[in-house]
Parts: C-alpha cells; structure tokens; sequence
C-alpha cells in the first residue's frame, strides 16, 4: 500500500493555467513539473538556465521533496538537472525552481507548460551523531572506490 500525505500548494501568478504536479501513471513516483516561462526560453548546448515552476509547497516536517531529471529529455535531447536530485525542504515556502543544463549538441527550447523535471516525495530522518572509539566491523570496512573489481 503506498502512503499518502497531503501536501498544500499555492499557485503563483506566473503560474496561472498550468497544471500542478501530477503523477502520469498509476505506480509513477514522480510527479512532472512543468515550465511557467512567459516566453520560450532557449538553452543553448553547454549552457544551463533556472526555469520556473509557478508553484510553492508546504511539505509537513519529516518530508522532503527530491527534484529529478526526467529520462526521456535526458536521452532524446541531452537534458540534465543540476543540483539533482534537488532537495526542497519541509521549511522552504519560495518557488520551486529547476536548474536545467543542456548537454546535448542542438540548442533546447522550453515552453511555457513542458514537462521539465520530475519531484518524488521521500520521508527523511534526523540524525544524532554518537562519538565512538571504534565503528563496528564490517566485509567491506574502509574499502573505497573501484575495492570489488570489475
């Protein structure tokens, strides 16, 4: 059974008429976010831009929200998210925004209501630090990068 939380969102001016944050599917855990530019917004290639989502959340303490790339932008035009995934505090009331990067070779348009990134709702913990001598052993213990081989 999936958890459900009700999260409040207020709409900004800029924002009018898009959507808010919608699952596509049933079982999708992310939400899309779409653009609320005035005006097509070009990225060129190597460059990156900070897109506007029109909306603001209260999430309830315990919750965050995890700003993801989207797969397909990802593969059929080199579209990343910086930053990603981003996380929205369940203290941050500003305007969700999206850094968007173009690694593809062909300059990016986005419009106004594209579907630009993706947002997960993940509960957190808190953590409490305990200062000890020793940390418990494990199969691993320090082995870093590359310590499994191939």
């Amino acid at each position: 059974m999936v958890e459900k939380v009700t999260i409040e969102i207020k709409r900004l001016p800029h924002g009018e008429n898009l959507p808010f944050p919608q699952y596509m599917t049933p079982h999708a855990a992310g939400m899309d976010l779409v653009a609320a530019v005035e005006t097509d917004t070009v990225i060129a290639p190597g460059q990156r831009k900070l897109i506007p989502t029109g909306i603001c959340i209260a999430l309830p303490p315990g919750f965050e929200a995890q700003v993801r790339p989207r797969s397909g932008l990802a593969i059929n035009h080199g579209i990343g998210l910086l930053n990603a995934p981003g996380t929205i505090d369940a203290d941050y009331r500003g305007e969700i925004k999206v850094i968007v990067a173009n690694f593809g070779e062909e300059p990016f348009i986005v419009k106004r209501g594209d579907r630009i990134a993706q947002m997960v709702i993940k509960r957190v913990a808190c953590a409490e630090w305990e200062v000890v001598d020793d940390l418990p052993p494990t199969e691993r213990n320090d082995g870093g990068f590359g310590h499994t081989g191939k």
